[in-house]
């Protein structure tokens, strides 16, 4: 009944918004079990497996079993997020958190791209100069203008980051297009098992898998990870993303790590600094105005065509 209900009644983008919420919380918990990037990106999936596991038969049973091709699609886009989970761990160790943030967000003009490339979907008026303002905004609120002083590998950390960034676009973009057709917790639960394997994989090749170093602490941390990181967020955001314009849906989605600012300081007493913050401000003025012109073209769309846009 509540994944009903989430899916048919709520308005698309306030969920999108309380998924970006809850997946904002997931870097200050990471850091604060202890786990290192290929530990942390295997447990945070293979821990919501059971959670999701249950909504799926519930939900199996009132809507029917998913097609296959869709079923496909889901695990395909499990795949690519399980590696984004990796790419962008080990991107932070070679080029500093910051930069590895405003990386992770070139999501933002992929996302829409890939659309556009595929299915001819146009994007909101104005939106490019918005994605450029985001990435500007996301510079300052991560501190990547502050040295990283981190010595590692530059080129490899950018193409890793970047890589982690066009894996997460992929991800949404497959979430997107397999997303509807009466399941919700279904397609979830299919892509974070294929992404718990991806990592698995990925993560063993590069940090190893080490999830006997973690104490009962830390364990916690992790646990809640899956709950807010993958369960709540994707289960909000699988319902919001096929209602939503390209351009808009991917504006939503790089609100965590402006959100991340405030969960670290309520988590681990971390202040954001005066450029931070107005990074912040940046950031969500573009959200809102590329929000308000997929408004407008919906409803121009309305009035002067009857695109697929304006039915869903």
């Amino acid at each position: 009944m509540l994944l009903r209900r989430t899916g048919r009644r709520a308005a698309p983008l306030p969920l999108a918004l309380s998924g970006a919420a809850c997946t904002s919380l997931s870097a200050p918990m990471v850091k604060a079990s202890g786990a290192d990037a290929g530990t942390a990106a295997f447990l945070r999936c293979a821990l919501a497996l059971p959670p999701l596991a249950l909504l799926a038969a519930a939900e199996l049973r009132r809507a029917g079993p998913r097609p296959r091709r869709l079923v496909l699609t889901d695990a395909a886009a499990g795949l690519l997020l399980g590696a984004d989970f990796v790419l962008w761990a080990a991107s932070i160790e070679l080029v500093g958190a910051g930069v590895a943030t405003v990386l992770l967000n070139v999501q933002v003009a992929v996302f829409p791209l890939l659309s556009r490339v595929t299915s001819g979907e146009r994007t909101p008026p104005g939106f490019w100069p918005a994605a450029a303002a985001i990435l500007a905004g996301l510079a300052l609120a991560s501190g990547a203008l502050t040295p990283a002083g981190s010595g590692g590998d530059a080129v490899l950390g950018l193409l890793l980051g970047a890589g982690a960034g066009t894996a997460y676009a992929g991800y949404l973009f497959l979430s997107r297009l397999g997303g509807g057709r009466g399941h919700t917790a279904t397609p979830v639960l299919t892509s974070t098992a294929a992404a718990a394997l991806s990592a698995a994989a990925v993560g063993g090749l590069s940090t190893g898998l080490h999830p006997g170093a973690l104490d009962a602490h830390g364990w916690a941390w992790m646990s809640a990870v899956a709950l807010f990181g993958q369960v709540l967020t994707w289960i909000l955001v699988g319902a919001a993303l096929p209602r939503l314009a390209p351009g808009v849906g991917a504006a939503v989605m790089v609100l965590p790590p402006v959100m991340a600012l405030g969960a670290g300081a309520a988590f681990l007493g971390e202040r954001p600094s005066p450029l931070q913050l107005a990074g912040c401000a940046v950031v969500v003025a573009a959200v809102w105005a590329v929000e308000r012109a997929g408004k407008k073209g919906a409803k121009g769309g309305k009035k002067g065509d009857t695109t697929k846009e304006g039915t869903r």
